[in-house]
């Protein structure tokens, strides 16, 4: 499709939202939304005809990018054919989503609890847990983000917590391995993953094991860094958790279907939890969707007992029939090896490549489709680009590095000294190579703030 310049209706859109849309995590009179008129694959444009290439996926869920046309005529089919249906009934939209989705969940995690998003499947997830073993407390970690509701962000371990956090919500927060910036003074993978693994059974011994319900982790934090876990970290977690009785939850929100080049990202460290969350991707973000797949033993927890939770839109037939035609399309496509092969053999060399030749670049990790640049002041200390949770004129040369790549059409990522490489899943080479020649040169601007 080819964007075609209407600015005049740009601007009646820009100003019907200043003066009515209330935007999440803002300041409302120091934002300025782009107005957007359309976009299709890899790409969105503004009303003036300008053109970006999307290294975001909206919020890391455009999996199979925008307006894929089998994903839309099958909201269209749906709609024609039954647009809402209660959750209480059986509707086959809702029954071939989940039996898809169990299909592709790592173990015996076969039943499938639909929510409306990411969030409340943490929220279910949490109350499932402390049902199950009748136990109050929850262990998450520092550099985490596992949503906006009230106990998902007092679960979460990034400064949007802060405001929120009731101190009474039965959270625990512990560290998680992280090697370049680590705190435990590990230099080596192994010594990262063995001491993260002891401070958190040291963590748990100090808590008290039996009044530990939950540990929750994203399997690889997403918007806290892409900090991918050393080998033998989830494993060791999972051991723990049996070890005491302790439900371990894992958060695949970002990371699932397609993200890592795996179904789901616990596929790459050959670990099952007894709860997995997921959302986003599962539809690739076109109706809002997510939920929780549950274990077998914590399903009989709930097999004669009700379960006390619900929402009126679980499992929304529009939703759920365009997570059916997701799921296909991703299948029939190779949307799933696509994202591996292009991690491996395009983005990880060039991000690699990228960080011998900018000075600003301390750290390139990920996977997949999934991938983060750590933009550093000093390389030898590591001292970060930006402070942590900067703002203002404190977080300047981050903006002057977004507004490079806006500048050169490449939409891109950023949280705080980190930009992300997150297209969407079924990007082309050619796309890929065309956002990573503009991602060189925005860095050039970032590199003015080093030495």
């Amino acid at each position: 499709m080819t964007p075609q310049p209407n600015p005049e209706a740009g601007a009646a859109v820009k100003a019907a939202d200043r003066d009515h849309v209330f935007h999440s995590w803002s300041a409302q009179e120091l934002i300025d939304p782009l107005a957007v008129a359309g976009a299709e694959g890899s790409y969105f444009w503004d009303y003036d005809g300008r053109r970006y290439l999307d290294f975001s996926s909206g919020l890391v869920y455009t999996n199979i990018g925008y307006q894929h046309p089998k994903v839309v005529a099958a909201i269209q089919e749906q709609a024609a054919r039954m647009t809402t249906f209660a959750p209480a009934f059986a509707v086959e939209a809702r029954s071939e989503a989940a039996r898809l989705i169990a299909e592709r969940t790592p173990g015996d995690l076969d039943k499938i609890f639909f929510t409306n998003g990411g969030a409340d499947a943490v929220e279910h997830a949490i109350r499932m847990a402390r049902l199950h073993t009748g136990r109050p407390k929850v262990l998450s970690a520092y550099r985490s983000y596992h949503g906006g509701t009230q106990q998902a962000v007092n679960i979460t371990g990034d400064p949007r917590r802060w405001a929120s956090d009731s101190g009474t919500a039965g959270v625990v927060h512990f560290w998680a391995p992280y090697l370049y910036r680590s705190r435990f003074y590990a230099e080596t993978e192994e010594q990262e993953c063995a001491r993260a693994l002891e401070h958190l059974e040291t963590t748990i011994r100090f808590e008290g094991p039996s009044t530990v319900a939950a540990i929750i982790l994203e399997t690889i934090p997403g918007t806290a860094g892409i900090m991918v876990p050393p080998p033998g970290y989830l494993a060791g977690v999972r051991e723990i958790c049996d070890k005491h009785g302790i439900v371990f939850v894992l958060d695949e929100v970002m990371a699932g279907f397609g993200r890592t080049g795996e179904w789901f990202a616990a596929d790459l460290f050959d670990v099952t939890p007894d709860l997995l969350t997921f959302a986003k991707g599962v539809n690739s973000g076109y109706v809002p969707l997510g939920g929780v797949a549950i274990s077998g033993a914590i399903a009989e927890t709930f097999g004669k007992r009700p379960y006390p939770g619900g929402l009126t839109y679980s499992g929304h037939p529009l939703a759920c029939a365009a997570a059916v035609a997701t799921i296909d399309v991703m299948a029939q496509e190779g949307v799933v090896e696509n994202a591996a092969r292009l991690g491996a053999d395009v983005v990880g060399p060039e991000l690699r490549a990228l960080a011998e030749r900018h000075p600003s670049v301390g750290e390139v990790r990920g996977t997949g489709m999934f991938w983060a640049l750590e933009l550093v002041r000093d390389r030898e200390t590591r001292e970060p680009l930006v402070p942590y949770n900067a703002a203002g004129e404190a977080n300047a040369p981050m903006a002057a590095f977004a507004a490079a790549a806006k500048k050169g059409g490449l939409w891109p990522f950023v949280n705080m000294n980190r930009t992300h490489v997150v297209p969407p899943c079924n990007i082309s080479e050619a796309e890929l190579k065309e956002g990573l020649a503009v991602l060189d040169a925005a860095l050039s601007v970032a590199d003015e703030y080093t030495g």
